[in-house]
């Protein structure tokens, strides 16, 4: 991925040193909220989250992983047992024909083994970098890029680390902020993050971990008391 960043210049090295302390003191055991004992489990799992959460995708997998435990399986399901394992995540016919592809994938090009490669991930049908970065890091600690899911596209727009709108600028812009070694932890904190404190509907600014670094973008004015306290950390 082209390095090429429109990150606002205001983000000094200093301040996104103090974002990811902020970030690790709030949260230092945050890690993939979806169950998974295995890099095929996960992107199972990951391919089932699109347009889903991760709650509802943990009710569905103990299931699905005990009838295909492995790709092989997976690879020669019937689609109609399949959509009907997975209809309660959504979009469960394109799910079901991009896992049943997906597996086929990986039994003739791979062994039946999940690649560690981003470039062979992302040629598996339902895989796009979110995925292949979801599972690089949390299955193989691979930092290939950073994760941008809703929460964090929302929060990072929020804190004006970036003014992009699409998902792969935005990845840019933090793989340009951020040192490779926190790409990771930063995806994972940053969703734990935007899950308790800053909701999309009403965030909850004057508690925000977060405050001291955080340009609130597009949102209104927080009472002087708050916004000098948070000045003040």
């Amino acid at each position: 991925m082209a390095q090429r960043s429109s990150a606002p210049s205001e983000w000094s090295t200093a301040r996104v040193r103090k974002l990811l302390k902020l970030l690790a003191e709030a949260y230092p055991h945050a890690v993939c909220a979806l169950h998974h004992q295995s890099p095929y489990q996960l992107l199972v799992a990951t391919i089932l989250s699109a347009q889903c959460t991760d709650e509802r995708v943990n009710q569905v997998t103990p299931a699905l992983f005990r009838k295909y435990p492995s790709p092989r399986e997976l690879a020669s399901a019937r689609q109609s047992e399949l959509e009907a394992l997975i209809r309660s995540t959504g979009f469960f016919r394109a799910k079901a024909t991009n896992l049943i592809g997906m597996a086929k994938a990986l039994v003739d090009r791979h062994g039946g083994e999940i690649p560690t490669q981003l470039d062979d991930l992302v040629q598996l049908p339902g895989v796009g970098r979110k995925t292949a970065n979801v599972v690089l890091g949390t299955a193989f600690g691979i930092a290939s890029g950073v994760v941008v899911d809703t929460h964090v596209k929302r929060i990072v727009n929020l804190l004006g680390l970036s003014r992009a709108s699409q998902p792969e600028q935005i990845e840019r812009d933090l793989m340009h902020l951020l040192p490779r070694k926190e790409w990771i932890n930063f995806s994972h904190r940053l969703i734990h993050h935007g899950r308790q404190v800053c909701l999309a509907r009403r965030p909850k600014c004057p508690s925000c971990p977060l405050l001291p670094v955080c340009n609130r973008v597009g949102l209104p004015p927080l009472p002087d008391s708050v916004a000098t306290t948070a000045q003040g950390t």
